[in-house]
């Protein structure tokens, strides 16, 4: 019987112990990854920063002031002035979708008089169009 709980327990120890060593490497190779990862993270940063300060350079304002003046005849390039912007005022926005919604019922109720149903119908319709669109049930908006 002892014979038998020795053996289990070496058993067991070993089987501990090979666990243990495959976790050992498996957490050193994960972390070798990380530092590579860390690596190229860092490499491409320094990259970007190299791209984005040669952007700059480029998009220096007298170095494309000098662009434009030699390339002026060619592409037909003119400096823009502030009397060449306009005031948020005069820009066309689409109409609001009630307003549309209500115009479209008036059309339809003065092109389609009722007899039978009269101002009130109308009135109701005109109504209806006043009232906010429900939305679709999935929306959780």
């Amino acid at each position: 019987m002892k014979l038998v709980l020795y053996l289990s327990a070496s058993v067991l120890v070993v089987v501990c112990a090979t666990w243990a060593y495959r976790v050992n490497y498996a957490t050193q190779e994960a972390m070798n990854r990380v530092a590579d990862l860390r690596e190229e993270i860092s490499a491409e940063r320094e990259a970007i920063a190299v791209l984005t300060a040669e952007w700059e350079y480029l998009n220096r304002p007298d170095r494309l002031e000098q662009l434009v003046k030699a390339n002026e005849a060619q592409l037909g390039l003119a400096e823009l002035t502030p009397d060449q912007f306009g005031d948020v005022a005069n820009a066309p926005f689409p109409p609001d979708p009630k307003d549309a919604l209500a115009d479209m019922v008036a059309g339809v109720v003065a092109a389609n008089p009722a007899p039978s149903q009269g101002a009130a119908a109308s009135n109701a319709l005109r109504a209806a169009a006043r009232m906010p669109l429900a939305r679709p049930v999935g929306d959780s908006q």
